[in-house]
């Protein structure tokens, strides 16, 4: 796997909308900084790829709050706007 670094983009699926950004890296977890929700410990074997400047995460190993947190990353924007 590449290197994680800072201000990485992250994504639950590739391809699909940006939900956050890496904020720090340590040898077993990364903090993501989840729009609308805040700052989450997301530990590497979590981390699915990385390519790109881009970290997709595996949905299935995230915590319950996680997911909820990125299920509403995106609520505030006017969905008329692409």
């Amino acid at each position: 796997m590449n290197p994680i670094k800072e201000d990485y983009a992250v994504f639950v699926h590739d391809g699909d909308k940006q939900v956050g950004a890496v904020r720090h890296v340590s040898h077993n977890d990364i903090r993501v900084y989840v729009e609308n929700a805040g700052d989450f410990t997301v530990p590497l074997s979590a981390v699915k790829e990385v390519t790109d400047d881009k970290v997709v995460l595996d949905s299935g190993k995230l915590s319950a709050d996680l997911r909820k947190a990125i299920g509403r990353a995106h609520s505030g924007e006017d969905p008329r706007i692409p």
